[in-house]
């Protein structure tokens, strides 16, 4: 067989370019400390490297979106708790001002004190979170949700919706809450009821304590009488009657009218509810009692206020000021929901923020086996590469010197 010069430069060329090719590979793989750095090196491996990647990134977005809505969270949870202290040191003062031995100077101190925690409320209730939005706005964007009109009423200008963090694929977080039920549409009375005596009597009747005690026969008794609620009218020698939201007698589920008589210091029950009284009515002196009221905390606070001004009865101011503890107990049970229930999404996104960091543990070795080389191994196959393309040259500058004409010389 002929071996033409040619044919064996052409050989030693192709190997020679083959091994520096391979040698370059060990080198970058040596150099960068990774086994894939272009596709070309391991299709499939680099097909996972993309995935893993894309994985990854989406963990750290939302681990960034539990990091601000944990901010944010923890925003709302030091306001409401200030918020929870305010409605204590309200309650206090309410109850101090119930006391009979107070001067009316003593008495307008208080309202000052009221007038001021009002204002505290209105400003912690517009808190804004590190980025400028309302914590209380639900979801819309203004920055003052809670507005202070010009006859000292406040007026709320938020929604009603929750905003939102992605913490997981289809996973969200409420990271906000609407002042609507905060602040303004709060059960008044016991939360089933308000039972308040009416503006006009004139004995010294005053409505204590009111629960329902039987739930069951209190919804059978407002189905049978309306829905609308009841006015108990006394005669003046401890007898009264109710009627309804109609004007017309009063029954219980079994139809009997709801009749009675009273005793200073006693109760009136009926229909599955309760009303302790003192006092003694006048003739024609009335009780309402309306279920499923609501009143903001704001008028709260201000009806507090104008019933410790200098001209008030103490029969009227017991009267309203029972009935605004009752509506501060009810607002004050709407804020420790929240607190629960922020409590319980703070917690959340404590285990979700865990849960990422383990995964991204696990991913970030995946992706180092997948991409990753073995550095001892790289470091062998690029001595073995070098040794290799040294011995082809040597080989080659051997073989280039065979010829016939060396020896026609």
């Amino acid at each position: 067989m002929r071996l033409s010069t040619n044919w064996m430069f052409q050989q030693s060329l192709g190997t020679m370019l083959n091994q520096q090719s391979a040698l370059a590979k060990a080198q970058n793989q040596v150099s960068t400390g990774r086994r894939i750095n272009v596709a070309s090196d391991d299709p499939a491996g680099a097909g996972r490297m993309v995935s893993l990647n894309h994985i990854l990134a989406a963990n750290t977005q939302y681990t960034a979106n539990i990091d601000a809505a944990t901010t944010r969270l923890d925003t709302s949870q030091s306001t409401l708790n200030s918020v929870n202290d305010l409605y204590n040191s309200a309650r206090d003062l309410t109850l101090q001002a119930l006391n009979g031995s107070l001067s009316d100077s003593d008495r307008q101190a208080i309202a000052v004190q009221l007038g001021q925690m009002r204002d505290q409320l209105l400003q912690m209730a517009n808190t804004t979170d590190a980025t400028g939005q309302a914590l209380f706005a639900g979801t819309s964007n203004t920055a003052t949700p809670f507005v202070k009109n010009a006859d000292g009423s406040v007026s709320y200008t938020g929604n009603q919706s929750q905003p939102h963090a992605a913490i997981g694929s289809g996973l969200t977080v409420p990271t906000g809450e609407s002042g609507s039920g905060l602040f303004m549409d709060v059960a008044a009375g016991n939360g089933r009821f308000v039972a308040s005596a009416g503006t006009g009597n004139s004995g010294s009747l005053v409505v204590g304590a009111n629960q329902v005690s039987d739930p069951a026969a209190y919804a059978a008794g407002l189905a049978v009488n309306g829905g609308g609620g009841y006015t108990l009218t006394f005669d003046g020698a401890g007898n009264w009657t109710a009627t309804n939201a109609a004007g017309q007698p009063a029954t219980d589920a079994a139809g009997n009218p709801l009749t009675g008589s009273y005793t200073p210091g006693a109760s009136i029950s009926f229909n599955g509810l309760n009303v302790e009284l003192s006092g003694t009515p006048s003739a024609g002196d009335t009780v309402a009692i309306r279920p499923g009221t609501s009143q903001d905390v704001f008028t709260t606070l201000n009806t507090m206020i104008a019933a410790l001004q200098p001209g008030t009865s103490v029969t009227q101011r017991s009267n309203v000021l029972n009935r605004q503890l009752e509506a501060l107990d009810q607002a004050q049970a709407s804020v420790s929901r929240a607190e629960v229930d922020i409590g319980g999404r703070t917690n959340a996104l404590t285990a979700q923020r865990a849960a990422y960091q383990d995964l991204n543990v696990t991913y970030q070795s995946t992706l180092s086996d997948t991409r990753d080389v073995d550095v001892y191994s790289a470091i062998s196959q690029l001595s073995i590469q070098s040794t290799s393309l040294q011995a082809s040259q040597q080989v080659f500058a051997q073989v280039k010197s065979l010829s016939l004409f060396n020896y026609l010389k």
